[in-house]
């Protein structure tokens, strides 16, 4: 069979007989056959509990055994699973779980208090870990997987997407793509049933279970789960389940940058890391002290548009253009000019090389869930457009310039956040950084920076002069200096709290008058009814 036309479910039941070990967690190991036969014995319980194809469940759950195996089962049962986020509170928590009209909730004992005082009409709640859970598995003890039912254009997921821009939205993904997807990186990465997928990122989110569950799906490789992800217990676990793969988003490379090096760091099975924004300097320090190499690579959480890292690719790059991808001006609906460097590696021409990244091939994007409005917008012309912003050099290489939120002009030039964001990285000072624009009181933006560490105002002026790349209206404006960078539970910057709490917010704020050097304290100067001007003019 056509492995783009193959089903989850069929993976999941052809690992029935395999009685090699494939799932460990917290000192348990399951065999591939036992996830199998767990899977089955859940899949009967949820046709039981709801007939017909097409449900919806909410799994409200950390990485445990319990999470794949529901996975599995909804396949296999021809339902779908809602990842739902336990960062979320009150009417939040209660509007995903309505909005993707979960009829049955699987939960933990530990996430009980997140419910109390919900009102969830029509939702059955099951407790992993209880009595009553065991007592209604237990009759389905001796069921095994049947995958003949399960087509490709089953609905699996529904997983949200940031909230940056409004309420979450629960983008769709089918049983084939999902195995399509799994596939594709099995193959690219070559991915074989002899390596262990150590998922340490959240399983409601995307990431873990298209790019590391789904790949050792399809590749009959086994899965070490991770309750939580643990910066100062990434090697300990690596080591202890011989991991020989994970995927990352976020600010989690920095994390595990961010524990004490010890003379051994390199002695460890890992072959590779996949994920997003490590940035070129932590991925760097990351190969050196442990002597793996991680591959950015891009793809939007709903499926309408990748790039593959190929060996050649520039450093800085995510690699190279696909048929179908194009840079458009998102106002004129063209395609920007390549990219114009100087002998430092500066982007001379942003103003119009930057534009939103846009596929114009046709693409497995499957939309959202009640959402058409945010639907249409990705489906624009006919095209997908990911709402991330791209600059391509003359070779046809991609180069990652942020969000279509992040977007920065001044002057009149646009700026790339995210090679703004590499170029501060470099200051000895900073255990993270975040650059977002903020309002100019005349027209346009400035240049904000968030830094997380140690911040001299004299030292960061000094370096910012020192940078060769660093463009005339890339220095930032206004540094912000925070203790801990505010992430979201992906372990991503939280850059909307960020850009909504701007130069007003509390804390030290540094700022840099219009053709000076020195940065000033502007909070102190705020509170002396001085200072730099914060508003728009009307």
């Amino acid at each position: 069979m056509d492995s783009r036309r193959r089903t989850v479910a069929e993976l999941v039941a052809g690992r029935w007989d395999d009685h090699r070990p494939g799932l460990w967690f917290e000192g348990r190991a399951l065999t591939h056959h036992e996830v199998a036969a767990g899977a089955a014995a859940r899949a009967a319980l949820l046709t039981e509990l709801l007939p017909g194809a097409g449900a919806h469940i909410g799994v409200l759950l950390d990485n445990t055994p319990e999470y794949p195996l529901w996975l599995s089962a909804a396949a296999l049962a021809r339902a779908a699973v809602a990842g739902v986020n336990p960062t979320r509170r009150g009417p939040e928590l209660a509007r995903d779980i309505l909005h993707t009209e979960c009829r049955l909730l699987i939960t933990e004992p530990s996430h009980l208090p997140l419910l109390r005082d919900l009102d969830l009409p029509g939702v059955r709640l099951l407790v992993t870990g209880t009595e009553e859970y065991d007592t209604l598995l237990a009759p389905y003890a001796g069921a095994e997987p049947d995958a003949s039912r399960a087509a490709p254009d089953d609905r699996l997921l529904l997983y949200f997407t940031s909230g940056s821009t409004g309420v979450p939205k629960a983008a769709l993904c089918s049983q084939g793509r999902l195995a399509a997807a799994g596939r594709s990186l099995a193959d690219q990465f070559r991915l074989g049933p002899d390596g262990v997928h150590y998922i340490c990122m959240p399983m409601f989110h995307g990431n873990a279970v298209i790019a590391d569950w789904a790949p050792a799906l399809a590749a009959g490789a086994g899965v070490a789960l991770r309750r939580r992800f643990s910066a100062s217990g990434f090697l300990t676990d690596v080591r202890a389940y011989g991991a020989t793969y994970f995927t990352y988003v976020g600010r989690a490379i920095q994390y595990v940058l961010g524990t004490e090096e010890r003379e051994d760091d390199r002695d460890n099975p890992l072959r590779l890391g996949f994920g997003t924004e490590a940035g070129a300097v932590d991925a760097a320090a990351f190969e050196r002290r442990f002597g793996v190499r991680l591959v950015e690579g891009y793809g939007s959480s709903e499926g309408g548009a990748a790039i593959q890292w190929t060996p050649g690719t520039p450093r800085g790059a995510v690699g190279r253009a696909g048929p179908g991808l194009v840079v458009l001006d998102r106002e004129r609906g063209v395609e920007c000019p390549p990219a114009r460097f100087d002998a430092a590696g500066r982007l001379l021409n942003g103003d119009e090389a930057i534009g939103e990244l846009v596929n114009k091939a046709p693409n497995p994007f499957e939309g959202y869930w009640r959402n058409a409005e945010a639907e249409a917008e990705r489906r624009r012309d006919g095209w997908y457009w990911t709402g991330d912003l791209f600059y391509r050099d003359r070779d046809g290489y991609l180069y990652f310039a942020g969000r279509t939120d992040d977007r920065i002009r001044v002057d009149g030039e646009n700026l790339a956040a995210a090679m703004i964001e590499n170029i501060l990285a470099r200051y000895e000072g900073a255990d993270a950084v975040a650059v977002y624009a903020v309002p100019d009181p005349v027209t346009g933006d400035q240049v904000m920076a968030t830094l997380a560490g140690t911040f001299d105002p004299v030292t960061f002026a000094d370096f910012l002069e020192a940078q060769p790349d660093l463009g005339t209206k890339m220095a930032p404006r206004f540094v912000r200096v925070v203790r801990r960078m505010p992430v979201t539970a992906t372990n991503k910057i939280d850059r909307a709290r960020l850009r909504k709490e701007g130069v007003g917010c509390t804390g030290p704020v540094w700022w840099r008058p219009p053709g000076e050097k020195a940065y000033r304290r502007a909070d102190l100067m705020r509170a002396n009814a001085e200072g730099p001007p914060l508003s728009r003019r009307p």
